[in-house]
């Protein structure tokens, strides 16, 4: 995690109440609707009236989500807001407060905490959200992260899975794969390394996956796009456990079936690179790779000509009134199944 731990301060001499004292020192207030933040035994915010609380959680530990030998501090501080943050545009609400909760190893240093909240408090401003509370605790070996975090939404407008219609289109935001692309370049170079440290990786024609991995952007612009062309999707979520899961979760939420189109699957020149390195398929990148943190939504057909406008958005395919349809189109017009892929909490990817 960082060299020359002996010149940093251990966490120790702060002691609990000097850890929270240092993260409430990274905190800023960027909204109305917080009336207390930290330091009291909890937070007091204001409901906006009209408008209902969406909330989400996420856990990221040491070892299963991130390998502290390549990832940055303070990219993982803002990593971890972000990916909060995605869960919540995925509902169609307006991000407004997290509560932090850090398990912190005895290798951790004022200066490792110091870094990681750097990239929490950016996170918070980039985002206009509140850091409004949470705890500590220490633990024996590895760094967890766990933040809850609210949004707020119109009464009745939040944007569900279960919303789609019978041949609506199905669109994502972005492009797909970049996110997996660098994590596979960091764990390569990552065992590299522990067989031969004296080799020292050279990854800089590969700086855009790398960025997608280590700090992705959650994508807080989209909402404001999607309004001035004048479309509401009928359903949402994010693709942070991969296209074909977002595919599925949509599906069977809204009681249907999918149909995309491979050869509109949007995947950056960096991604294809990386593949072609790899030796790899860059449609199982895009498909089921993961953490790229865009946006799968659904909207009417007659949005097609509006949507076709935005220039970050791509119709990748169609909802199937048959729910047991789940198919992919190659370029030569064959269709064949869909495999439900990606992230899997309690195994390997899948």
């Amino acid at each position: 995690m960082e060299k020359g731990n002996e010149n940093k301060t251990p966490l120790h001499v702060l002691g609990e109440a000097g850890i929270h004292q240092r993260i409430r020192e990274f905190s800023a207030s960027n909204r109305p609707e917080t009336i207390l933040g930290q330091g009291d035994d909890a937070a007091v915010l204001r409901q906006a009236q009209g408008k209902e609380t969406v909330v989400t959680k996420d856990l990221l530990v040491e070892g299963v989500h991130f390998d502290l030998m390549y990832c940055p501090l303070h990219h993982l501080g803002y990593k971890a807001v972000s990916v909060n943050v995605s869960d919540l545009i995925g509902m169609g609400a307006e991000p407004a407060h997290i509560v932090l909760g850090l398990g912190l190893p005895p290798k951790f240093t004022v200066e490792a905490l110091d870094a990681f909240m750097e990239g929490v408090r950016l996170a918070c401003n980039r985002y206009r959200i509140d850091l409004v509370g949470g705890d500590t605790v220490a633990t024996l070996h590895d760094f967890f992260i766990s933040i809850t975090a609210l949004g707020y939404v119109n009464a009745g407008e939040g944007i569900l899975q279960s919303g789609a219609q019978k041949n609506e289109l199905l669109c994502v935001s972005g492009n797909l794969g970049a996110a997996y692309a660098g994590f596979l370049m960091l764990d390569r170079e990552r065992r590299i390394f522990l067989e031969n440290p004296d080799v020292q990786p050279d990854l800089s024609e590969h700086a855009y996956v790398l960025e997608r991995q280590l700090k992705p952007e959650a994508r807080t612009d989209i909402w404001d796009q999607l309004n001035r062309a004048g479309i509401r999707p009928t359903s949402m979520t994010d693709v942070s456990d991969g296209l074909s899961k977002g595919c599925f979760m949509i599906g069977r939420a809204s009681g249907l079936g999918v149909r995309i189109d491979l050869e509109r699957l949007p995947i950056h020149p960096a991604t294809l690179k990386v593949a072609e390195e790899l030796k790899m398929d860059p449609y199982h990148l895009a498909l089921h790779g993961g953490e790229d943190y865009e946006i799968l939504f659904t909207i009417p057909l007659e949005s097609y000509s509006a949507i076709e406008n935005i220039e970050d958005v791509t119709v990748i395919g169609f909802m199937e009134e048959d729910p047991q349809v789940f198919q992919m189109i190659d370029r030569s017009g064959k269709s064949f199944p869909m495999q439900e892929q990606g992230w899997n909490g309690f195994g390997q990817q899948d």
